[in-house]
């Protein structure tokens, strides 16, 4: 059986180093075997609202983007995604127009990148909300708890 990293590549992912924090917080914080990862964006800082300036297909790609930057942290902290052992839950914040209605489909853009890497093990709870504004003007922001070997 292939590692993360390995079925990663296979997607023509390559994790980009762990993107520092944007304001005076941690990029993740370990408790008990839980590991908690603060908000991540998409790469690229893009900036708009799905419904005005984005599609909900670009949202999929933003939230798929956002999945990568939150790999990167948790690579960076536990040194191997091999150390996953559960996606617990991910929470997407979209940022969008009043009318927008498909934030669950954009937040199917990171979903999906966790059960590609991680198989069965990346099924997870989840939760998506629409936001009047993101930091940055982001159109999408995703946080995520994981279980890891201790």
């Amino acid at each position: 059986m292939s590692t993360v990293e390995e079925r990663l590549q296979a997607l023509g992912i390559e994790l980009p180093e762990a993107g520092e924090p944007a304001a005076k917080y941690a990029n993740c914080v370990q408790l008990n075997g839980l590991l908690f990862v603060s908000g991540k964006g998409p790469s690229g800082s893009p900036k708009g609202k799905l419904g005005r300036e984005f599609t909900t297909e670009d949202g999929i790609r933003f939230a798929r983007l956002a999945g990568i930057e939150v790999l990167a942290v948790v690579k960076a902290a536990i040194g191997s995604l091999d150390r996953v052992k559960r996606v617990v839950k991910l929470q997407g914040f979209i940022n969008a127009t009043p009318e927008f209605e498909e934030h669950h489909l954009v937040l199917n853009g990171c979903s999906d990148l966790m059960l590609e890497a991680f198989g069965e093990q990346g099924s997870h709870a989840r939760s998506v909300l629409g936001a009047v504004s993101l930091r940055d003007n982001l159109p999408v922001i995703v946080d995520s708890i994981f279980e890891i070997e201790t």
